[in-house]
């Protein structure tokens, strides 16, 4: 494990990325797709000894910086992956181009969820499986790199809290001594730590899903999907066999997991489960969940007074239920829609509530979790801010109090949060020109950007009145899109962090 930590971490991801290459080969074999079976082999090979002839060619390097260059290998991943991933994926489908096989790869790798397949009939279950597999593998490669990278850097939401500024946390102000191999250690520690919880979630929940009805491929598609908060389903989608109802409570449990770190960092601590009540991710997400549906419902039962429609109980639960589970869903970044969601945008009269869902997106789910979007705790910090400035007007001599932790969160974090969100605008507003620019109309170009910066690929779908056809957008486009993709789920920060003069100057 030590000769591994001291890899470069694009190398060791090549390697994981030749051994999960291996998962659609025995599936293929199982379910007699001999041909994709035989794609993803070749595949696998090759890339297994790309990874073992770099691994030579990089072993007795030595990192001069090595969180700096750890951040690089971060933004390489992100592109260099996809089109490994792309290759085999591209020869399996056939009547395909690159690009449009590169796309998909890098849509699953970030958690986006966007498709350029609408038909799901036109992949095979492996193909399915196979880009359930990848969203999966980036979900925990965000689970990771945000504990073992990002938080030590304090970047990717963990600047709010901190004490350093952005980007000048342990890993880059204590450089002095600081060995090449620690920053390896600590993503080989990560990964021991959080890989045993997320594949074991991933397992409990694909058994909940198999006892709903589902069969076993589409549960478990399903299933990792959840826990990366991609929204990739197979053909059929949620409706592709079982109970959607049961599978839906069941997935909602598992959503959870997304609005806060703390709902799985604190898994088998009893204290640290007990101190969930004062988090104020968990908080606000649970807030925003149980608040929005019940304002849909409610507009339409208090106008439904005296016209007897409340008598309908059946009919408001299951509409109640769907605005629940898709707010949910559209909170956590994942994109997944309710069956009974239909019923409910005809019980609370917006036939498309497409900003409500773009505005859940952009709040996104808690820092440290799969989840793209602003994330929970930036948003806290703002409302935190805002309040003690309202509470000022009223009472200048007022005192905040709280605590130091309280005050540096609604100060210096309220800070960093806005400017946070202020280059998320930007971002918002550069990418929506590129697409219009690219030939896209105005409406789409921003359901797209929105959907691609906060990783909700599905937005594309349901937040619009007509759906977006993927397959009439252009090359120029896509690759907007990609780019786009990547940067929502880097951030920013991380990438401003990545080319800040004074780290290279050091």
């Amino acid at each position: 494990m030590r000769r591994l930590a001291d890899l470069p971490l694009i190398v060791i991801l090549i390697g994981i990325a030749a051994l999960a290459m291996l998962v659609p080969v025995a599936h293929g074999v199982a379910t007699g797709e001999e041909r994709i079976a035989r794609t993803f082999f070749y595949a696998a090979t090759m890339t297994g000894m790309l990874a073992v002839l770099l691994s030579l060619a990089t072993r007795r390097t030595g990192l001069r910086h090595p969180a700096r260059a750890q951040l690089f290998s971060l933004l390489l991943a992100y592109l260099v992956l996809p089109l490994i991933f792309a290759v085999p994926f591209r020869e399996a489908v056939q009547a395909t181009s690159f690009l449009n096989a590169w796309f998909e790869m890098v849509s699953c790798l970030t958690t986006t969820g966007m498709t350029a397949y609408e038909d799901a009939g036109r992949l095979a279950p492996t193909l399915h499986l196979w880009r359930a597999l990848v969203g999966w593998l980036g979900g925990l490669f965000t689970w990771v790199v945000a504990l073992a990278l990002l938080a030590p850097m304090n970047l990717g939401g963990f600047e709010v809290g901190a004490t350093e500024s952005a980007g000048q946390g342990a890993a880059v102000a204590g450089s002095v001594g600081f060995r090449p191999r620690e920053s390896g250690a600590r993503l080989v520690r990560a990964v021991g730590a959080l890989g045993p919880v997320y594949l074991g979630l991933t397992g409990i929940l694909w058994v909940c899903l198999i006892l709903s009805g589902y069969s076993g491929t589409p549960a478990l598609i399903l299933a990792m999907s959840t826990l990366s908060t991609s929204g990739i389903t197979g053909a059929g989608g949620l409706a592709a066999g079982g109970n959607p109802v049961l599978a839906e409570v069941a997935i909602a449990v598992f959503l959870v997991f997304a609005l806060s770190r703390a709902t799985f960092t604190g898994l088998g601590r009893p204290a640290q489960f007990r101190a969930l009540r004062s988090d104020h991710e968990l908080r606000l997400g649970l807030l925003i969940v149980f608040a929005v549906p019940a304002v849909l419902f409610l507009r339409h039962w208090l106008g439904a007074v005296g016209f007897g429609d409340e008598a309908e109980i059946p009919r408001a639960l299951g509409a109640l239920w769907g605005a629940f589970f898709t707010v949910l869903s559209f909170l956590t970044t994942t994109g997944f829609v309710s069956a009974d969601w239909t019923d409910a945008q005809g019980w609370s009269g917006l036939s498309t509530p497409g900003i409500l869902l773009a505005g859940l997106a952009v709040f996104g789910g808690g820092v440290g979790t799969t989840a793209g979007g602003v994330k929970l705790l930036r948003v806290w910090a703002l409302y935190t801010q805002a309040a003690r400035e309202m509470e000022k007007l009223v009472h200048p001599s007022s005192v905040g109090g709280s605590g130091q932790a309280a005050r540096r969160l609604r100060r210096e974090g309220a800070e960093i949060a806005w400017i946070f969100f202020m280059l998320f605008a930007m971002s918002l507003a550069l990418v929506s020109a590129a697409l219009a620019l690219a030939g896209i109309d105005f409406e789409n170009a921003m359901v797209l950007s929105v959907a691609a910066l906060s990783t909700t690929g599905p937005l594309a779908q349901a937040g619009v009145e007509s759906p977006v056809d993927m397959n009439s957008l252009g090359e120029p486009a896509k690759a907007i899109l990609m780019a786009a993709m990547v940067l929502g789920r880097l951030e920013t920060l991380a990438l401003i962090a990545l080319l800040n003069p004074d780290s290279w100057r050091n």
